[in-house]
């Protein structure tokens, strides 16, 4: 690769590393669980997150959360209706909602955001955060490969980001809907890459 990136104009979007997603106990986790359990996606993750905070790029944190009256919400999906009918379970302040313990450290240093929708850059104020600090790439990581990390990656591309999903760093329920996911982003974004592979671009 002859890419290199500044730190200083890339960010890291880490999506979804909730309890609710990605343990047994949450809400999706009797879909999600064990496939990201046996993936190791959480382990590669956070030594992903924390190599690159150390090169000087921030990590931003989205969580799926429903407010008192819903927020942003919109029941305009099944995926939107299940999580509305169950919002008790996605407040901000319910054990569900909470981003995982291993991620939990690093995200006190960094950003935290919230919404209602499937894409992280949708309903909140996280694409004018990124302009106003210059930041122009996004390096996606987060669960589900084909849910949120696939809606926020061609969001990005769409708002003119230079986005690449880590491809070592997302999972799904199934490895057929990560690889076929990881397929459709190669074309529509500036394409996928491994977490070795970032890093060197770092370096």
């Amino acid at each position: 690769m002859t890419m290199a990136y500044d730190p200083r104009t890339t960010a890291v979007l880490a999506l979804h590393w909730q309890v609710n997603v990605i343990k047994p106990e949450g809400f999706f986790g009797a879909m999600l669980g064990e496939p990201v359990a046996r993936s190791g996606v959480v382990e590669r993750a956070v030594r992903f997150h924390e190599s690159m905070r150390a090169a000087g790029a921030p990590v931003i944190f989205t969580r799926f959360t429903v407010p008192e009256g819903e927020g942003g919400l919109v029941r305009n999906t099944g995926f939107m209706i299940a999580v509305g009918d169950a919002q008790e379970a996605f407040r901000p302040d319910a054990p569900g909602a909470q981003l995982i313990p291993e991620m939990r450290t690093l995200a006190e240093a960094d950003h935290v955001v919230d919404n209602q929708k499937l894409s992280g850059l949708a309903g909140n104020d996280l694409p004018q955060w990124l302009a106003e600090r210059g930041i122009d790439t996004l390096l996606v990581t987060g669960v589900a490969t084909n849910l949120t990390v696939e809606q926020t990656a061609r969001h990005g591309t769409d708002l003119g980001l230079t986005v690449h999903t880590v491809g070592d760093c997302v999972t799904a329920a199934t490895d057929e809907a990560h690889r076929m996911s990881l397929a459709n982003l190669d074309l529509a974004t500036a394409g996928c890459l491994t977490s070795e592979q970032v890093l060197r671009l770092f370096s």
